[in-house]
């Protein structure tokens, strides 16, 4: 087991985590599944169970629009503040973090009585190497 700031990760967790890290790409729990059924991994509610944990602690990400996961490339002040850059080409996907954008989010749901539950910010369109290609 691991241990972050105020958390330790399971076998299964750590597992995952590092998969994620080392591949640096965006993945499917089914992509996951399949590259740890050797290490004792057999189902899928065993990686969605250690995805939702990593998730809620930060150091995952769940890409929305493509039902995948990746580990997170940065510590952020505030979670709610990440976004995508997802390229339709290729599929690199790159994350940023901006507090101005969300907050514009949230004032303009204020006006409008509108109370968010998740906010997810995804932008699709072409990274420089597709567009240079």
């Amino acid at each position: 087991m691991s241990r972050f700031n105020d958390f330790t990760l399971t076998k299964n967790q750590q597992l995952v985590f590092d998969l994620l890290k080392e591949q640096g790409v965006k993945m499917s729990a089914y992509e996951i599944l399949d590259k740890l059924r050797g290490s004792g991994f057999s189902a899928p509610p065993t990686v969605y169970r250690a995805l939702d944990f990593l998730i809620s602690k930060g150091l995952v990400h769940k890409i929305e629009s493509l039902n995948a996961f990746i580990a997170c490339d940065h510590i952020h002040e505030d979670e709610d503040s990440v976004f995508f850059e997802i390229c339709n080409d290729c599929g690199e996907t790159r994350e940023y973090s901006d507090k101005k954008i969300y907050s514009q989010i949230y004032r303009h749901t204020e006006r409008k009585n509108f109370k968010i539950t998740k906010t997810t910010v995804e932008i699709l369109g072409q990274c420089q190497n597709c567009m240079d290609s």
